[in-house]
Parts: C-alpha cells; structure tokens; sequence
C-alpha cells in the first residue's frame, strides 16, 4: 500500500495535463477580451464615418 500512495505522489502526468489546460483557458481569455475590444473600437469608428457620410449626403 505504502508503494502505491508513494507511486500517487511522483506522478505528475495529471498535473502537466492540468497546467496546460489553464494555460489554455488563460489564453482564450485574452483573445475574447482583445477581440471584443477591437469589435467596440471599429464599431466606433464605423459610426463615426457612416455619420460622416450621411451629414455630407445631407449639405450638398
């Protein structure tokens, strides 16, 4: 019994497994936050130039 517990606690296969999946996780993460920023900025822009566009439409 002493040799299985003591074999449990060198193994750390489970462990890299679980590292990488949170390295995982952690990446995903920052690409959504990046990606939604990114979407907010060029939807404020887009705005700004289809604004634009339409006020210049309007004057002539």
């Amino acid at each position: 019994m002493t040799k299985l517990f003591s074999r449990f606690l060198k193994d750390e296969s489970g462990a890299t497994a679980i590292e990488y999946g949170l390295i995982a996780a952690l990446i995903s993460v920052a690409i959504i936050a990046g990606a939604t920023t990114l979407g907010n900025t060029l939807s404020t822009v887009f705005n700004g130039i289809s604004s634009d566009m339409t006020n210049a439409s309007t004057a002539h």
